[in-house]
């Protein structure tokens, strides 16, 4: 039976991950015949299908006065109190119209149950959640706990409350084995494991007479090897370890392109980053203000491309991340072809390693064989081509849209029996 979905979280907008993962979702369900509505502080959904709430964005003001006065701290002022509860109050009061106004008979929560990035509007949903019985799934990317910024606060009864709460109907999805045993630990919760995945089935995009002079634009020509860091430039991404592979490559057509800014994390480590490359002899080009999830044109009359239109281009992805929750580059860089070098990560030591993929591997820093691994990448296009063929059967069998397709549909049927 067809079923109205609500879609909630405090954005569903660009390129992070929630955002990605939740249109893969609801295009799956939609084939399933399920209509997905949104709800958010931030949306780039269409506006009759979604209800837009500037006070349910994480970088809201009320929500940022609130975040200052929590991490880092030890005790909780009443005025926070308050201002938690009043708009958290706000937020439950649109939460109800949400739901009314599009008739929504299952809710999906992606990743605002999980990390604790808006207090009041984890507070809000539970209390929702609590009052109306709606049966719900929660999509959980990444937990407070696997964050250091989020261990030293005052809420430990909101965090033990609402992220995530134990609600029956609840039904709950990680992205990765260790979150699924951390979540049983730490709250006695059991769920499902749905990775990350793309649609290997359909084709990818090629080089077109948009995306054909991004190497110009770069300053690039034929001959430099494009380098690219497809991720943003903060601390756990291990950017250094790229800066020192291509300094132990010593290949002057090697071109470092880093595609993304800085986030929410501060500009101290992209700093360190840009002056590390200069300190090693490293070309590193910063291309993110060029960037964005939808092709246009700038005020400048600057063209601005997609990701995608950069992978097109790439010779090599570099993925040297010290933690990530799954690793959506990961999966884009098989999906185009392109060779990618990773740091085995405890997920993806774990979860990915297993399968069999075919690609230079670091373990937790850049010895000689990788260096050389990287070159044979590099300069052997049958090798090269091999290993990119190999991966990408892998991906396809293990990430692709049957995987998350059987997932949904097996949550879907326990919400039914649950009734």
């Amino acid at each position: 039976m067809a079923e109205n979905i609500g879609f909630v979280s405090t954005r569903f907008a660009g390129t992070d991950g929630v955002s990605l993962e939740s249109a893969k979702w609801a295009e799956v369900l939609w084939e399933d015949q399920h209509i997905s509505f949104w709800y958010g502080g931030r949306l780039d959904r269409a506006p009759e299908i979604s209800l837009c709430i500037p006070e349910a964005y994480f970088h809201h003001p009320d929500n940022e006065w609130i975040n200052q006065k929590l991490w880092g701290n030890t005790r909780r002022l009443p005025e926070v109190s308050r201002r938690i509860r009043d708009l958290a109050e706000y937020l439950k009061e649109t939460l109800y119209e949400f739901v009314n106004r599009f008739e929504i008979t299952r809710l999906i929560v992606q990743n605002a149950l999980t990390i604790p990035m808006h207090v009041p509007l984890g507070v809000a949903i539970t209390e929702f959640l609590m009052e109306t019985g709606l049966p719900t799934i929660c999509h959980h990317h990444d937990f407070y706990w696997e964050r250091v910024r989020f261990q030293i606060s005052p809420i430990a009864d909101y965090l033990e409350m609402a992220f995530p709460p134990r609600l029956p109907g609840m039904q709950h999805v990680v992205i990765n084995q260790a979150a699924r045993e951390e979540l049983s630990w730490r709250k006695g919760l059991s769920s499902i494991l749905i990775p990350n995945v793309l649609n290997f089935d359909k084709p990818a995009p090629h080089i077109d007479d948009y995306n054909a002079d991004i190497r110009q634009e770069l300053g690039l020509d034929d001959k430099d090897i494009l380098i690219l860091q497809p991720t943003r430039v903060v601390p756990r991404k291990g950017i250094e370890h790229t800066i020192t592979l291509l300094r132990m490559l010593g290949d002057p057509r090697c071109k470092l392109i880093l595609s993304h800014g800085v986030g929410d994390e501060g500009v101290e480590y992209f700093q360190r980053i840009m002056q590390l490359a200069q300190d090693e002899g490293i070309d590193a080009r910063y291309f993110g203000d060029r960037i964005n999830d939808k092709r246009h044109l700038d005020d400048q009359g600057r063209k601005i491309y997609t990701l995608d239109d950069l992978y097109l281009h790439a010779d090599l992805v570099t993925y040297p991340s010290l933690y990530e929750g799954f690793g959506n580059a990961f999966l884009e860089a098989v999906y185009y072809r392109v060779p990618i070098v990773v740091n085995r990560y405890s997920v993806f030591a774990r979860d990915i390693e297993p399968k069999g993929f075919r690609l230079p591997l670091m373990d937790g820093f850049v010895d000689r064989h990788v260096v050389e691994e990287v070159r044979k990448v590099i300069n052997d296009a049958d090798y090269r081509q091999q290993m990119v063929d190999h991966n990408f059967a892998l991906a396809r069998e293990y990430y692709s849209y049957p995987v998350l397709r059987y997932g949904l549909q097996t949550l879907m049927s326990n919400i039914i029996h649950a009734m």
